[in-house]
């Protein structure tokens, strides 16, 4: 597993405790250090822009997940698409198809059988939209 594939598992593991426990994601990760300095950079930017960008981001959630209210999204989910939003509009180094295919293969491993294209679907619909949301 690749250094940036472990931060983006990291980085969901902070978001999904914290959507649980009603917590802030970069609070946790503040107080829970990782021995991996490899990824350690790439957790605090992913959360640290998620955090910044969190309502727009579940704006759009709330928007082009259709079908779904954000409180019924199964929370790996919800949590997937914050991520995967989040690198798409911002993390303008990163290639969308690599961020999408990185949300379809995490949701495949740890989610519902249809998440992956349900998820997939969403992504697709905010790489459509990109210019019209940053603008």
């Amino acid at each position: 597993m690749s250094a940036r594939r472990k931060a983006r598992k990291r980085a969901l593991d902070f978001l999904y405790e914290a959507d649980l426990r009603g917590a802030q994601a970069l609070e946790l990760y503040s107080s829970r250090p990782s021995e991996d300095l490899s990824q350690e950079a790439y957790v605090g930017r992913l959360l640290t822009g998620i955090a910044h960008y969190q309502v727009k981001i579940d704006e759009l959630i709330t928007t082009y997940a259709e079908g779904w209210d954000m409180d019924r999204m199964p929370p790996i989910d919800r949590n997937l698409l914050r991520l995967s939003m989040y690198e798409i509009l911002w993390e303008s180094e990163l290639d969308e198809k690599i961020a999408v295919n990185e949300a379809i293969e995490m949701a495949t491993e740890l989610s519902t059988v249809d998440s992956a294209s349900y998820i997939n679907g969403v992504l697709g619909r905010i790489i459509a939209l990109k210019s019209s949301i940053l603008s």
